[in-house]
């Protein structure tokens, strides 16, 4: 291996002073999320198993199969605790692949289930998830349609683990991806941030905190599906899971060349939400959501997609927050309430590890 090799880079771009190897270590002492993961993809995953639909940088991967499309995604689910206010690993794990098939404008159709179980798990705990797997599949009209289960020594698999794959059909003929983003788009974001983060945190370390927040949890596909049956030119789309809108905004910046603006006094925070954060010492920008997602639309397109997301449960806060404003320079500007224009962070690690 070469020199320029043997380390990844910093923030400013210069070669780091720890072996890959340690830097690695540093990842995923961090949970995986943020720059650190995007430079593990870079480094590792995509010289091993590069082609274009990976080059896409979609959540999910669209395929031509004859004259139809499929959208094919997976995911892996290790949340702590199993259960917490708003949901549980089971929801979770329905619902987070139902939402990445969605994030490419597909309709959902069937799920694969894996069980990664720790010897010793309660079956109560066990039915209780697949029972809620069960129901959430059943509010979006998809089938588990295959599955496995594997068991673990105790004490190596922390009660259980999830892996689920999804398979949606693509109904439109848009390319819902960052290549389509253009200067001039505007951002519609499709509710509140932080929900997910903070009650799972809340669950996990049991802090009282004066609210009854719950997790943002929810299927997407629907406000998503309704957005393109109305004729709405979608350019891109993008869950906010790990990393929260920050890492969303600067993963579309980067794959699709563009600079993006963000006002800060436009984006949606519930007052309990902003409160924690103030408490943890945490940006709500960076904290993961599992029932929201940012949609890039033609300026033109704004009125009407406003008020389809209003009009369905999760996007009754949907606001536009941002646009993009050229081409050749990605990066992520937020403009304060004081009108100062400053360099978005993004997350160096995952700031509130497994909670999804």
């Amino acid at each position: 291996m070469s020199a320029a090799g043997d380390c990844l880079p910093d923030e400013d771009g210069a070669a780091c002073p720890l072996p890959a190897t340690d830097h690695a270590r540093v990842l995923l002492a961090h949970g995986g999320g943020g720059r650190l993961m995007q430079e593990l993809i870079g480094r590792v995953f995509l010289p091993a198993f590069g082609n274009a639909q990976l080059a896409a940088r979609t959540d999910s991967a669209v395929i031509a199969i004859g004259a139809q499309r499929i959208a094919f995604t997976t995911d892996s689910y290790v949340v702590r605790p199993l259960f917490f206010a708003g949901g549980d690993i089971g929801r979770l794990a329905v619902f987070g692949t139902v939402n990445d098939l969605a994030m490419c404008g597909a309709r959902p159709k069937w799920i694969s289930a894996g069980f990664i179980i720790e010897e010793g798990l309660e079956l109560g705990v066990l039915q209780a998830v697949t029972e809620s797997m069960r129901a959430a599949a059943s509010a979006c009209a998809v089938e588990v349609v295959t599955g496995d289960t594997k068991v673990v020594e105790h004490g190596r698999g922390d009660g259980l683990y999830l892996n689920t794959a999804g398979i949606g059909v693509v109904g439109h003929g848009l390319d819902i991806a960052p290549r389509a983003v253009r200067a001039g788009d505007v951002i519609v974001l499709s509710g509140d941030l932080g929900r997910h983060g903070i009650a799972v945190m809340a669950s996990r370390e049991g802090l009282r905190l004066e609210t009854d927040l719950t997790s943002d949890l929810a299927a997407l596909h629907e406000p998503v599906l309704d957005l393109l049956d109305a004729g709405i030119e979608i350019h891109c789309l993008r869950d906010l899971t790990r990393g929260g809108l920050s890492a969303a905004l600067h993963e579309i910046a980067d794959a699709a060349g563009v600079g993006i603006d963000v006002e800060e006094t436009a984006i949606p925070v519930h007052p309990d939400v902003a409160a924690a954060c103030e408490l943890l010492g945490l940006d709500p920008m960076q904290v993961a959501c599992e029932g929201r997602f940012i949609a890039f639309v033609p300026a033109s397109d704004l009125p009407r997609a406003l008020q389809l997301l209003r009009g369905h449960p999760v996007g009754r806060a949907a606001a536009a927050v941002g646009s993009v404003s050229r081409r050749g320079a990605s990066g992520v500007t937020l403009v304060t309430a004081t009108g100062v224009r400053r360099a978005l962070d993004l997350p160096s690690g995952e700031l509130l590890p497994r909670i999804c």
